[in-house]
């Protein structure tokens, strides 16, 4: 028997490794099962290049619970270690053996799936055990170890009884840490970060229906049918899936697969996803994974379904900003890399080669995707757009290089459900909504029912509208008109339809100068100036009487700071509208002509009600007292 010192530099790093070296405690067991995987896919290689004479067959690795003794057990039939091994791997800490392996076969070993960058993760034991016994037997002829330490830097090594390959690690489980002697917690962390480890994992058995078996039938005297009990059959319980579908070519998938594993990793979305996006590049980085587009709201809050990352089938975090470019966070699924550095700072991985190259391919995979749905089928793309608006809207707005690539796919609907590329708007709308200083004017509603009866009055015009009701559109358009050469967006409450599409032609008041005089000062005497500006308008004598509109320039930018980015302060400023008065309507002009200053006023409070009503202005005691009037003005 061997005894003596684990070279450390510290006298003691155990408390070291439970208190700063890991922030969560429950990584143990994805460290101890990484170790396990990694230990299985080097004999597997071994074997392949013929370096490990040995029948490989189908290991896998197991974990149980011993209540009881209350003890953990990491199983594998690994390569197993000797006595020098373990004297070299285990008691020099953070001697990298899988490091080690993937130098000497450096080329032939780079596809082996050995993950290899978890470090000291053999040492995450002692976070939850007071005592650690490792028990292993190498593929090489030479005697099994047995390893023992109690968190101090002693240690004892002498040999073992065991017979068969692989490497048990007993973890005799704290008193702070007998949480993870529950079956359910177990269960938890291993469906959490091993879920898709390349090796199959076994927690317990179960019973199952025996496929072999077929229950036979039977009929009585009367006929009546009667069917025995399927046979049941004790089987492992694999808790894991080996082969992922992210692991697999595009190729060997058809879209029932792609739905498949969607609900695998996240077995409580009742919707299926949109479209996906299959990541698969091994050049000048490696990086596999699948990403869903879910059905999208107006709701900009992260879901709690997020990306995924893996690094060779093990979990790592669900937190991948920094790694994802902003815009895609909001999608679902997963990516798997070796080549995104782990236990970093954010603003390391933004300035890192790697993650750049990473995020900008899957940005310009998303893209492409997008464009080749359009293509294809535009029809069912157009269907989708609604879900899929927001993601697409937001990476015109934070990344560049998709802004430029979005033409060819981002669609402009209508009010009437028409949709149009950019290109397409433009020459339908350009003959008719250029306005007489040659500038591009696009109208757009943000609801349909609210701004019906300007959206009504733009239609009369022969004029098209849009319907972009996106909670960052109004971000978009300021994007877009610094982009695309002389154009404009105004909403179509925005003012009187002819002011928002000026042309050459004028209407003629009638009313004089005289009368208009009076008509201000008299509005301005009913209307409270802080919350109105007036201005008479000669219109068409068939339109509304009073309009209530509100600057462009004033509700974009209170809109944009609303949802970050607009100018300081505008959010706070309070609301102000145009009162668009007609000169020309029947109305006005009776206001004017009325004799009693008491009906004047009653006429002009109930026409700015009327106007407040339709742009849903008008609540509380105002409302109230809005309706007791009119019932005594039909009575």
């Amino acid at each position: 028997m061997t005894k003596g010192n684990i070279n450390v530099s510290v006298e003691n790093i155990f408390p070291l490794i439970k208190k700063f070296l890991y922030s969560d405690h429950e990584i143990f067991l994805r460290e101890l099962i990484s170790n396990a995987t990694d230990a299985t896919l080097k004999l597997k290689h071994l074997s392949n290049v013929g370096d490990a004479q040995i029948e490989f067959g189908n290991p896998k690795i197991e974990v149980k619970i011993d209540d009881k003794g209350k003890k953990i057990h990491i199983i594998d039939q690994g390569l197993g270690m000797t006595a020098e091994e373990v004297e070299k791997y285990i008691n020099q800490v953070a001697f990298s053996g899988a490091e080690e392996f993937l130098d000497k076969y450096k080329d032939s070993a780079k596809d082996s799936g050995i993950i290899g960058h978890f470090g000291l993760g053999f040492y995450s034991a002692f976070m939850v055990a007071e005592k650690v016994e490792i028990i292993t037997k190498s593929f090489k002829e030479e005697p099994a170890a047995h390893w023992t330490c109690d968190g101090s830097p002693e240690y004892t090594l002498e040999t073992s009884e065991k017979s068969d390959r692989g490497t048990e690690i007993i973890l005799h489980i704290a008193e702070d840490s007998t949480e993870f002697l529950e079956e359910a917690r177990i269960k938890e962390l291993l469906e959490k970060y091993n879920k898709f480890m390349p090796i199959p994992i076994k927690f317990g058995t179960k019973e199952i229906n025996d496929p072999d078996f077929t229950p036979k039938t039977t009929k009585d005297k009367d006929g009546k049918e009667t069917t025995e009990s399927h046979k049941q059959i004790t089987v492992d319980n694999i808790i894991n899936n080996p082969n992922p579908a992210w692991t697999k070519l595009p190729a060997d998938l058809d879209e029932s697969n792609y739905k498949d594993f969607y609900r695998e990793l996240y077995p409580m979305q009742f919707e299926e996803p949109l479209f996906n996006i299959h990541l698969n590049v091994d050049y000048p980085f490696n990086l596999t994974g699948i990403l869903y587009f879910p059905k999208m709201t107006n709701d900009m809050n992260i879901q709690k379904d997020k990306i995924q990352l893996y690094q060779n089938q093990v979990f790592v975090t669900d937190n991948v900003e920094g790694i994802v470019p902003e815009f895609l966070t909001m999608l679902r699924g997963v990516i798997d890399s070796p080549d995104i550095p782990l236990n970093v700072s954010r603003s390391y991985l933004q300035a890192d080669g790697a993650v750049k190259k990473i995020s900008s391919y899957i940005t310009r995979k998303v893209a492409d995707k997008l464009k080749s749905l359009f293509k294809n089928n535009r029809e069912d793309f157009e269907a989708k757009w609604n879900d899929i608006k927001i993601v697409i809207e937001y990476g015109m707005l934070s990344e560049e290089k998709f802004f430029e690539k979005a033409d060819a796919f981002v669609l402009y609907p209508s009010v009437d459900d028409s949709y149009y590329t950019y290109d397409e708007l433009y020459n339908k709308i350009k003959a008719n909504q250029t306005d007489k200083d040659d500038k591009l004017v696009i109208l757009y509603a943000s609801d349909k029912d609210a701004q019906h009866s300007y959206i009504e009055a733009a239609k009369a015009k022969g004029y098209e509208v849009l319907l972009l009701d996106s909670p960052i559109v109004s971000h978009l358009i300021q994007k877009l008109e610094t982009t695309k050469d002389n154009i404009s967006f105004a909403r179509v409450d925005g003012d009187h339809i002819d002011n928002l599409i000026k042309k050459d032609e004028t209407t003629i008041s009638k009313l004089s100068d005289d009368e208009k005089k009076s008509l201000d000062e008299l509005l301005k005497e009913v209307i409270p100036a802080e919350k109105f500006m007036v201005q008479l308008e000669a219109m068409d004598s068939d339109a509304s009487p009073f309009i209530i509109t509100q600057p462009e320039f004033m509700r974009r930018m209170k809109e944009m700071q609303q949802t970050g980015g607009g100018p300081f302060g505008m959010g706070n400023m309070p609301e102000m509208y145009n009162l668009i008065v007609n000169t020309n309507s029947e109305l006005v002009g009776e206001i004017l002509g009325t004799k009693t200053k008491k009906k004047q006023e009653r006429l002009i409070t109930q026409s700015l009600d009327l106007a407040r009503l339709s742009q849903g202005l008008l609540k509380g005691e105002e409302l109230t007292n809005f309706i007791k009037r009119s019932y005594e003005m039909i009575k």
